[in-house]
């Protein structure tokens, strides 16, 4: 494996001297202005550092892999318009889309032709149930996350905590979830407020949960939220733990925190970005190093890497001519596949991701601890 990883990085550093050939295109809506940007960069930046390393080695059957990024903005009418125009110049899949209504919005045009998309970076219900054969997850679901978030204030001996969650299907998929977690440990929450992403308004809320001296809160929702009730809640005077999903696992997002960041409890569904022990994490970090990279990589760009790395083993696989329908078959027997100490296994009628997740807590430095 170390020999791999520093043939990859020296293939890195050649790969201004690579020679172009045929591409493989591959498609990306996601939202790289709005709220959702900072992840979305990070983690198209992490897809990138595996697929020019790739290239730079010759790329798939002498074919380099062209990724063709397009900003939906969040909004599920640019991203059907993006997807559309991916398909109209060819790409083979589309590829670490972001949201759950931005990539619902592509699932028709996907089985309109065959087309596959790998790696979306959502864990919504609707991409899981019912099966989807053209959708490929990665990472875990909401509701598996929102279980573990539950599982570790439980753990630290929380008693009364609250359920704050947007109305929404996003809030409804991972607040459920949270609910089967405290079920399981036969506990209940003090209660489930709801609020409108679009006009968050949490101060009321959260004066509301510190008159009621809740231990903690799980706040589901966009980053701009959390940060307006984290906010509000401490302005409240209360020093209830705050736990929030992955999607809020960025840089921007611990800024936008600012005073504070420090203590808010993070989920994470990919191991440990600073962690020399995952074979994974190692070689994104060899390669970034090699790139000339010398800030350290975030959770978002790790799920990007280990993205990209699934992608090119379905490739990989798919045949000498590659073809959209040898690559969703590729996808489709990919049994027991090593990510990089990261192991997972996608067959005919399971497309549902990985099952792992972690928490981190963000420091008085500013980074996610583990």
């Amino acid at each position: 494996m170390t020999r791999r990883i520093l043939a990859l990085a020296l293939a890195a550093l050649l790969l201004v001297a690579a020679p172009a050939r045929a591409q493989i295109r591959i498609g990306q809506s996601a939202a790289f202005t709005g709220p959702a940007a900072a992840s979305v960069q990070e983690g198209t930046e992490g897809a990138r550092l595996y697929l020019d390393a790739v290239n730079a080695q010759g790329g798939i059957k002498g074919q380099r892999i062209e990724l063709i990024s397009m900003d939906d903005r969040y909004d599920p009418q640019v991203a059907a318009t993006n997807t559309r125009s991916l398909i109209d110049q060819g790409v083979l899949a589309m590829f670490l889309s972001r949201g759950t209504a931005p990539t619902q919005a592509m699932l028709p045009l996907l089985a309109e032709h065959r087309l596959a998309l790998v790696a979306p970076a959502t864990g919504a219900r609707q991409l899981r149930e019912p099966f989807n054969p053209y959708v490929f997850n990665l990472r875990a679901s909401f509701q598996r996350e929102a279980e573990r978030a539950i599982r570790h204030l439980a753990g630290i001996g929380v008693k009364r905590l609250t359920i704050v969650q947007p109305a929404d299907d996003f809030g409804s998929d991972a607040g459920t979830g949270a609910l089967k977690a405290l079920e399981a440990l036969n506990m209940r929450a003090s209660a489930v407020l709801r609020f409108d992403p679009r006009k968050p308004e949490l101060a009321p809320l959260m004066q509301q949960l510190a008159r009621a001296d809740t231990e903690a809160v799980l706040l589901i929702g966009p980053a701009y939220a959390v940060v307006e009730g984290v906010a509000a809640l401490r302005a409240a005077g209360s020093k209830a733990h705050v736990a929030t999903l992955s999607n809020n696992a960025s840089a921007d997002f611990v800024k936008a925190l600012g005073d504070n960041a420090r203590g808010v409890i993070v989920t994470q569904l990919f191991p440990y970005e600073r962690s020399q022990a995952t074979p994974l994490v190692r070689e994104a970090q060899t390669l970034a190093r090699a790139r000339g990279r010398s800030g350290e990589l975030s959770p978002a760009a790790i799920e990007g890497f280990a993205a990209a790395k699934l992608l090119v083993e379905g490739l990989r696989r798919a045949g000498k001519d590659l073809t959209r329908e040898g690559l969703l078959k590729a996808l489709d027997g990919m049994r027991q596949v090593d990510l990089g100490g990261l192991e997972l296994s996608i067959g005919p009628g399971n497309h549902a991701g990985l099952d792992f997740t972690d928490i981190s807590i963000i420091g008085a430095d500013g980074k996610f601890w583990r």
